[in-house]
């Protein structure tokens, strides 16, 4: 069960590289999966559009360098890359790139995710792509 519950992550990961929000939406997450991240939390409803900004603004990808399972849970941990050429929060792309640390963790329930949590050094992007801290 844990390695199919890391292979649902993996497939998260590759999905969301991609900015394949329909397989997200569709395939990998639970029809009432609840997400939460630094720029808010909810449904698909909620999270599908933050998606498509953050991949329009900032081309962001996930590189897993770690995966760990127990049960139910998977977390993981990223390194997070991505380039600022979309605008983004009312703010002007600058064309700078950032790499940071990301880490989420994973419920799931046959064979979808069901609850994400996402934690990232926000502060530490923002400086690298010449965003103000809000």
């Amino acid at each position: 069960m844990s390695e199919a519950n890391k292979d649902i992550v993996r497939r998260y990961v590759e999905a969301f590289n991609r900015g394949d929000v329909d397989t997200l939406q569709n395939e990998i997450f639970a029809p009432d999966a609840v997400v939460q991240g630094v720029l808010g939390w909810g449904g698909m409803d909620v999270v599908v559009p933050i998606w498509r900004e953050l991949h329009a603004a900032l081309q962001i990808t996930m590189q897993i360098e770690e995966l760990v399972a127990e049960g139910d849970t998977v977390a993981a941990r990223y390194t997070e890359r991505g380039t600022f050429v979309g605008p983004f929060r009312g703010n002007q792309p600058t064309g700078k790139s950032f790499e940071l640390v990301a880490m989420e963790f994973f419920e799931i329930r046959e064979g979808r995710i069901v609850r994400r949590w996402g934690a990232r050094d926000h502060a530490s992007q923002m400086r690298q792509i010449g965003m103000p801290l809000a």
